[in-house]
């Protein structure tokens, strides 16, 4: 397990893993008071921590799927990365995709952040790529079935 330093300067309890399996820790608003989404409106939602991940590491902060299928409310820039040098204030991109207001409350459980490994890539300039059986197919080319 990777050990991540937090300053918490909220008022909500730590990020933790809801089983001893799951890949993400929920994040939960910090809100003095609550903050109404109408339709289609996108907010930055504060959760009051702010972290320092080690090199080699980033925070990927995704939707949750009981807000995203009953209420239509994402992450509008899923999954969104913290990068390991990134000391601001980890806040929370939600979008309301459903056509009722939607409120957010107070230590309401928003997003959950899964901690990645990551490799950086070098391009490397090539006159040609190695030929594979796909090819060029991508968007739908292998069908619906």
């Amino acid at each position: 397990m990777v050990k991540v330093n937090v300053v918490n300067r909220g008022h909500q309890q730590l990020p933790a893993y809801a089983t001893p399996q799951s890949a993400g820790m929920d994040l939960r608003a910090n809100l003095d008071a609550p903050v109404t989404l109408h339709p289609m409106e996108r907010r930055l939602i504060p959760t009051g921590l702010y972290i320092a991940l080690p090199e080699g590491y980033e925070a990927q902060v995704r939707p949750r799927s009981g807000l995203a299928l009953k209420h239509g409310i994402t992450v509008i820039n899923a999954p969104g990365t913290i990068d390991a040098d990134y000391r601001g204030e980890v806040g929370v991109a939600l979008i309301n995709l459903s056509q009722q207001d939607f409120t957010v409350n107070d230590g309401e459980r928003i997003a959950q952040m899964v901690i990645a490994r990551h490799e950086q890539g070098e391009f490397v300039v090539v006159e040609q790529l190695d030929e594979t059986e796909r090819g060029e197919g991508g968007y739908g080319h292998t069908g619906v079935r």
